[in-house]
């Protein structure tokens, strides 16, 4: 039987850009099978806010607390609702000094105090960087699945009481091999390696492709990453530029089979369109040296649908 973590999230409406980051964070959580208790969802107008605090903060496994720098000025201060579930967590706390309940996250906090004094031993996940928000973002994650992100090694013999064999250094191929941060570009890959996945953009603007051969001419690209909303065949399109509505076309499989020339287009879960076209394939079942795939793509960073108004000239 799966569990479901369930975690509270305790935050300052400091304004709609991070009310709004909050929301993006949570609807992320819960498509990564995370029950995410927020007020923006789950308490209407009228509705009683202390019971809802309670509720939540003592019927949950984890308690997210994305300290800004407002957030930490209020529960130093015991201000507002935010300092309501500071002395609702606190008595927690005190109850369990070595509970690990609360997840402090940094955001939109440049100042010397990261986090209220409550939490101030408390290790914490830094999201002050958008660039880097995948990064943390799985730290995250794999921390509220209570997946390690190190795992421990196992336990080796004493080298001292036998002679252990002589073992060459392995060649490490870092991840980093398979990345493009930048909004628009071209990049070759080998796509046997990394499980047939290629990261482009970062962010909120983050798409992470996955590809397996098909043909000497066509390869198969999946919306299976949980980045990945939907994958369509932009059919009838050769160039990018001739993409006026991202929306138009079909995304009801989980994979499509584009040809050399032909035009993909990628939603991501935050919403943004990505189209890729295929430049060129190799495939070592039909003689080539390497299984090798070259594609051009662009993000729309407007969230927008129309790719003639974003194509670089």
């Amino acid at each position: 039987m799966q569990i479901v973590p369930r975690i509270f999230t305790s935050y300052s409406h400091d304004d709609s850009a991070h009310k709004a980051w909050v929301v993006r964070l949570a609807d992320r959580l819960v498509r990564n099978g995370v029950d995410v208790i927020l007020d923006q969802w789950d308490i209407r107008l009228g509705g009683d806010l202390p019971s809802f605090m309670e509720a939540g903060l003592t019927g949950v496994d984890r308690v997210l607390a994305v300290c800004s720098s407002s957030y930490v000025q209020k529960a130093n201060k015991s201000q507002g609702g935010v300092g309501y579930e500071k002395m609702i967590l606190t008595g927690q706390l005190m109850r369990n000094v070595n509970s690990n309940k609360i997840i402090p996250l940094v955001r939109n906090n440049f100042s010397d105090d990261l986090l209220p004094t409550f939490l101030s031993s408390r290790l914490y996940v830094d999201f002050r960087n958008d660039e880097l928000f995948e990064t943390h973002y799985a730290e995250l994650l794999r921390e509220i699945h209570g997946r390690q992100m190190v795992a421990r090694p196992s336990l080796g013999p004493n080298p001292f009481t036998q002679n252990p064999p002589i073992i060459d250094p392995l060649v490490s191929f870092a991840a980093e091999r398979y990345v493009s941060s930048a909004q628009a570009g071209t990049v070759t890959f080998d796509y046997s390696n990394n499980n047939g996945r290629y990261v482009v953009g970062s962010a909120d603007m983050q798409f992470e492709t996955c590809w397996t051969g098909s043909g000497a001419n066509s390869i198969y690209a999946y919306n299976d990453p949980p980045s990945i909303r939907s994958i369509a065949l932009a059919s009838g399109s050769s160039k990018i530029a001739q993409i006026t509505d991202a929306t138009k076309y079909d995304t009801s499989s989980r994979y499509r089979s584009p040809q050399t020339g032909e035009v993909l287009l990628w939603q991501n879960t935050a919403g943004y369109f990505m189209a890729t076209k295929i430049e060129n394939i190799q495939a070592r079942s039909h003689g080539a040296s390497v299984d090798e795939l070259t594609f051009t793509y662009v993000i729309a960073a407007d969230r927008g649908i129309d790719f003639e108004k974003v194509v670089p000239q």
